[in-house]
């Protein structure tokens, strides 16, 4: 349990990064963190759970495309963890489109390696 709160924590922090860094981001609640730590919260129990298994069943036609069935993967995850953190919290991270996601993820995969690379995860 306290290596999901402390990758939460570390997805929360890279979150708030890539949403004070892209435009196409913009965070819903008050204070601003709420709606961010609500977002991160969703994706990292997608990325606990189910993110795995649609990654290994989709490995072929990665492959086959060189990675980009992966952005697309991540592109999807992202935007189920928008809505559902909007749709039970009512707080969240409105994410404007494809390529604002794509931006997102590289930042937030750059920032939670650095910050969870300080933290010892």
């Amino acid at each position: 349990m306290t290596h999901f709160i402390s990758r939460w924590i570390v997805l929360t922090i890279a979150a708030g990064v890539m949403v004070f860094l892209l435009p196409g981001m913009q965070p819903i609640g008050k204070p601003a963190i709420l709606g961010v730590a609500a977002f991160a919260l969703v994706l990292s129990l997608i990325n606990a759970s189910i993110k795995p298994v649609v990654h290994v069943l989709a490995l072929p036609l990665s492959i086959l495309s060189f990675g980009l069935i992966a952005l697309i993967i991540n592109w999807l995850f992202m935007r189920l963890a928008s809505w559902l953190a909007l749709s039970i919290f009512g707080v969240g991270v409105f994410i404007s489109g494809f390529w604002w996601s794509v931006l997102g993820s590289v930042i937030m995969t750059i920032v939670s390696s650095i910050v969870g690379g300080i933290i010892g995860e």
